[in-house]
């Protein structure tokens, strides 16, 4: 049911969801999603929280910068397309809407962000030098997130791959 959610928000969108509709493409009703989740802000966190990528084990047998360099650019298009994408286009609403003063998404979004600036750390200060590696983590991390989102917006595939490619080749060069 939970990826159920993410699939119909990353078609109909985050701003006007509403429970009555939800519930009735999931087969059920708003009284039940509401008795098991109690608001729709939470529905939607624990339907995010099934989508998110074990990023630890993603990175986990990174050891050169060239593997790393690699896996970044596979990432990048995995979630640019698909099952995945629809996540990260749904990830990108709640993102969004976590900005707002007082954002239910708040927490979730902060964890999220926190959770891969850490792995993606850890796995740079394998590769390479560890002094910078949680601000290159940021770099790439925000930087892909706004390549991404550029695609979703726009649908520019060429563009934001070849963008993708140069963020990475800018942070992390060739030695």
């Amino acid at each position: 049911m939970l990826a159920g959610v993410v699939a119909y928000i990353a078609a109909h969108g985050l701003a006007e969801l509403s429970l009555r509709p939800l519930a009735a493409a999931l087969g059920t009703s708003s009284r039940m999603l509401i008795y098991y989740f109690e608001t729709k802000e939470e529905l939607l966190v624990q339907a995010l929280a099934t989508q998110r990528p074990d990023l630890a084990a993603l990175f986990a047998d990174v050891t050169e910068p060239g593997q790393m360099r690699e896996r970044l650019i596979g990432f990048f298009d995995l979630n640019s397309v698909g099952t995945e994408g629809d996540s990260v286009r749904v990830l990108l609403q709640v993102l969004g809407a976590a900005c707002a003063p007082g954002s239910p998404y708040q927490d979730y979004a902060n964890a999220a962000i926190a959770t891969f600036v850490t792995e993606l750390a850890a796995a740079l200060r394998r590769t390479g030098p560890a002094e910078r590696a949680e601000v290159v983590a940021t770099l790439l991390v925000s930087g892909l997130r706004g390549i991404i989102q550029d695609r979703v917006i726009t649908g520019d595939r060429e563009r934001t791959g070849l963008a993708a490619r140069a963020l990475i080749d800018a942070v992390l060069p060739v030695r």
